[in-house]
């Protein structure tokens, strides 16, 4: 565990505690000393869309690829003859076998989570804090800024 730390403001948004920490450094302030810190979070998944087997073994496919072309490059670093035909191979192999076990994994689920999605974390709000040594310091500087944080306290 480190020094210990000051809130010197909170902020309703990512942005908004960036910026501070930007004038921060912009004035010289040892920005090493600083932390956002984002409370209250919050697990947020959107729905992307409907996962039928079409779409997984598609998904598959292009995971396959990917580690395919990977493979098909290592080997053609080593091969004597035409590279671009190992690295083709390769890829095209990936791709069958990844939309192969996308198809079969998402049959397998027997209709278990039929859809896709993205997940991100999200902050109520967004503290400040910096080491207590050098609270009263970025202050002073915060105080000529034309930004009002909500609440100063220790931690």
């Amino acid at each position: 565990m480190g020094p210990p730390t000051v809130t010197i403001g909170s902020y309703p948004d990512y942005p908004s505690a960036q910026r501070v920490v930007d004038y921060l450094a912009d004035n010289r302030f040892p920005v090493e000393h600083t932390a956002i810190v984002g409370t209250n979070l919050t697990l947020v998944e959107t729905v992307l869309g409907r996962l039928t087997t079409g779409r997984a073994a598609l998904i598959g496919a292009g995971t396959g690829a990917w580690f395919g072309l990977f493979i098909g490059l290592l080997f053609g670093i080593f091969t004597a003859g035409s590279w671009i035909a190992v690295v083709l191979v390769g890829l095209v192999i990936g791709a069958i076998w990844g939309a192969v076990f996308g198809a079969v994994a998402h049959a397998m689920s027997g209709g278990q989570r039929d859809f896709t999605s993205a997940s991100a974390l999200r902050a109520a709000q967004y503290a400040v804090t910096v080491d207590a040594g050098v609270a009263d310091q970025a202050r002073q500087l915060l105080g000529r800024m034309h930004m009002t944080p909500t609440g100063a306290t220790a931690r």
